[in-house]
């Protein structure tokens, strides 16, 4: 049973990876760049959390921030650790059969920081200015799949990987946006 869902993981990976060709390998690698991506997206949030809470609820929001996001990129890595799946770009049997265009390729892929990281974000940060921009989480998950995607087409994860990072990402971002909302209440609210 198990055997079987990883070859159709792999069989998805291939397809999904080779739809790629080289014109959009740079905006990939792009996206894929939790430094160029992250900051402009979590600098976008921290505006709208400052606009619409107050600067010591946006102080606030990102230590609440620096926390999901250490969690979710630790947890991320006791399962890499934990399960140590290959990476595709790991697997001899693979290499030719797949483009790898990533930076590097890592040991263990299960499941994806970007993942997790990026879902997370959306989940909080949706969450969070649901009642100011109420399509906003819509955006933001929509954001983070795209961040999830190139994973994939970069030659770094499966599907499998991608889907449970994404998972995660989301209980992650509901548990701190809970967090945030008690906090919020306790310290902020509270003036």
């Amino acid at each position: 049973m198990i055997e079987n869902l990883l070859n159709y993981d792999t069989d998805l990976f291939l397809f999904l990876n080779n739809l790629g060709s080289p014109t959009w390998d740079n905006f990939w690698l792009m996206i894929t760049n939790k430094f160029i991506f992250g900051s402009i997206l979590g600098l976008v949030l921290f505006y709208l959390i400052y606009k619409k809470f107050g600067l010591k609820a946006l102080l606030l929001f990102i230590l609440v921030t620096a926390l999901m996001i250490t969690f979710t990129d630790q947890i991320t890595n006791v399962f890499k650790r934990g399960f140590a799946r290959p990476r595709p770009c790991g697997e001899a049997d693979l290499i030719d059969r797949m483009r790898f265009i990533a930076v590097r390729c890592g040991k263990y892929g299960f499941f994806s920081g970007h993942s997790s990281n990026s879902m997370a974000v959306a989940v909080f940060g949706g969450l969070l200015l649901r009642s100011y921009y109420k399509n906003l989480i819509f955006i933001l998950c929509f954001v983070s799949l795209i961040i999830a995607y190139s994973r994939i087409y970069l030659g770094v994860h499966y599907p499998l990987d991608i889907i449970c990072g994404l998972t995660f990402g989301a209980f992650s971002g509901f548990i701190f946006y809970k967090l945030a909302q008690y906090l919020f209440v306790k310290y902020i609210n509270n003036d």
